[in-house]
C-alpha cells in the first residue's frame, strides 16, 4: 500500500512539472523511448543536457562580460544551441527564456539580454533541482539506480 502511495506521489510530482509549465511533451516522448534495455535513458539524456548546458552558460557569461566588444551574433548562436538542448528534454520555461534572450540579441538590447539571461539561469537551476529530486524518488521506488549514484559508487 505504501509503495502504491509513493508511486502516486511520483506521478503527481511529474505532473506538477507540466502544470507549472516547466516541461512539455518532449519529456514524455523521451520517456517513451526508455525500455528494459536502457532503463536510465531519460536520466542519461538529462545528464548530458546539464553537462552541455553548463558549458554554454559559461560561454554566454564570458561573452556578456565583454560589454565593450559585445558580439550579439555570437551570443545569439550560443543561445540558439542552449535553446535546442533545452528543447530536446522538454525544458519549456528554459526554452522560453532562451527565445526571449535571442529576441533581445536581435534588437541589440544588452540590458534585456542580461535580465533574460539571469531569469534563464534561474529557471535552469529550478528545473535541475526538481528533476534530480524526481529521479532520486524514482530510484527509491525501485527504479534503476541513478547514474550519479552509480558513478559515486564506482569511484570509491
Amino acid at each position: 500500500m505504501e509503495k502504491n502511495q509513493s508511486r502516486m506521489q511520483l506521478v503527481a510530482m511529474k505532473q506538477s512539472f507540466f502544470d507549472q509549465g516547466l516541461l512539455d511533451e518532449q519529456f514524455i516522448q523521451l520517456e517513451e523511448l526508455q525500455d528494459d534495455v536502457n532503463p536510465n535513458f531519460v536520466e542519461e539524456i538529462v545528464i548530458l543536457y546539464y553537462g552541455d548546458s553548463l558549458r554554454l552558460i559559461s560561454s554566454i557569461e564570458q561573452a556578456l562580460k565583454e560589454r565593450n566588444l559585445l558580439d550579439f551574433n555570437k551570443l545569439d548562436t550560443l543561445m540558439h544551441q542552449f535553446t535546442g538542448s533545452s528543447s530536446s528534454i522538454g525544458a519549456k520555461k528554459v526554452k522560453a527564456e532562451c527565445n526571449l534572450f535571442r529576441e533581445y540579441c536581435r534588437a541589440g538590447n544588452i540590458e534585456g539580454c542580461m535580465k533574460s539571461f539571469q531569469q534563464c539561469k534561474k529557471e535552469y537551476a529550478s528545473l535541475r533541482k526538481k528533476l534530480e529530486a524526481y529521479f532520486q524518488a524514482s530510484w527509491v521506488l525501485g527504479g534503476s539506480m541513478p547514474l550519479q549514484v552509480k558513478k559515486i559508487k564506482a569511484n570509491p
